[in-house]
């Protein structure tokens, strides 16, 4: 079986974590403000806040924004339901923009008509490993005096003009969950170079706690732990070279899959660097289910990414959220995500170049 991801664990997270468990301290301790320190200095921004996961990054960016109760935060309906849930977790409103049907990011120019008087925040995603279009975001978030969180789960390395992702808006929010392009186990962190929002988020991320035993807000537990961390240490020197393999195993599928009819590789914005968390075509709705069912017979992991837009889940029914975005809910009928990860053999690419092409020729 070729899955559709695979974390890469070597010897040498094995032998740093076993270095934490014999020093007795194994909770959030120096291996996390290591970690800190050189994450924040990988993405070039003055502060890191590492946390318990993506998720909990993305819910203590809000709060240290001050988003709460009443506001409203204009994001992608065609993400992860984190990207939604975690301003539901601080009794704020998301409010859906649709994508652009080439880059699968939210739509700068339908984010100005979105805006209200409630507006406060915009979280872009970063989805995929291709960043949002930011310049025009940030000029909308300047011109209303909004803050950009950048959910940039996806986008471990990633540059936009240049600039990494995690250092184009306020704050930036990552996931180091064990798919992404490079893991902790479990885990999140938090990029600014506010220096408030970075202590705030410090404080809530530890039962508000300003120093031992004293709290100044009610805070929560999404603390980071060593052990977690010195994974993280050791797997943000291999990212750049994780990224480099994901970009050439995404290169020679584009270049094979260009030469087969009815299958669509992923378009690639020219002032981006796209770190391929996903590997995501496009295929027709009539098809698509068949080709992911024709893969899996060959042994071919696959993923789809996403299979409804967010306000289409329950829970978003059930609050009264109504479809409107036409672009991600098309995008959802049709996309489908292949193997792009790091371990990938030359015949394993061949295999599922293959594969396609008989599929192509059968349907």
């Amino acid at each position: 079986m070729i899955p559709i991801a695979k974390p890469i664990i070597s010897d040498e997270e094995i032998e740093e974590v076993v270095k934490v468990l014999r020093s007795g301290f194994i909770a959030q301790g120096p291996r996390v403000a290591e970690f800190e320190e050189n994450f924040a200095e990988y993405v070039g921004v003055k502060h890191a806040v590492a946390s318990s996961s993506g998720t909990t990054a993305l819910h203590l960016a809000l709060l240290a924004a001050d988003i709460g109760p009443g506001d409203e935060v204009i994001t992608t309906p065609f993400s992860f339901a984190a990207t939604g849930n975690s301003i539901l977790y601080v009794g704020a409103k998301p409010v859906f923009v649709d994508i652009d049907k080439e880059t699968y990011n939210i739509d700068p120019v339908k984010i100005e008509e979105a805006i209200t008087e409630n507006t406060k925040a915009i979280m872009p995603v970063h989805l995929y490993g291709q960043p949002a279009d930011m310049d025009p975001i940030n000029k909308t978030a300047n011109d209303h005096d909004l803050t950009v969180i950048e959910d940039s789960a996806q986008a471990h390395g990633a540059t936009y003009n240049g600039k990494k992702t995690g250092s184009l808006g306020d704050m930036g929010c990552f996931s180091f969950y064990p798919t992404k392009n490079m893991t902790t186990s479990e885990g999140g962190i938090i990029t600014t170079d506010n220096a408030e929002m970075a202590e705030k988020a410090r404080v809530l991320r530890a039962h508000g706690e300003s120093e031992r035993y004293t709290h100044v807000v009610l805070g929560y537990n999404f603390r980071m732990t060593d052990i977690a961390a010195a994974i993280g240490i050791v797997q943000l020197k291999k990212l750049d070279k994780f990224n480099k393999k994901r970009i050439e195993n995404a290169k020679y599928l584009t270049e094979k899959i260009d030469e087969i009819n009815g299958i669509k590789s992923p378009y690639v914005a020219s002032n981006v660097k796209h770190v391929f968390h996903q590997y995501t075509v496009r295929v027709e709705e009539s098809n698509r289910d068949n080709l992911m069912e024709f893969l899996k017979e060959r042994g071919i992991g696959t993923g789809i990414h996403y299979p409804k837009p967010i306000y289409q889940q329950k829970i978003y029914q059930e609050l009264g959220f109504k479809g409107f975005c036409t672009e991600a809910e098309s995008a959802s009928s049709e996309v489908l995500s292949l193997p792009v990860h790091p371990s990938l053999e030359k015949s394993e690419l061949e295999e599922i170049v293959a594969a396609l092409m008989e599929f192509s020729k059968k349907f």
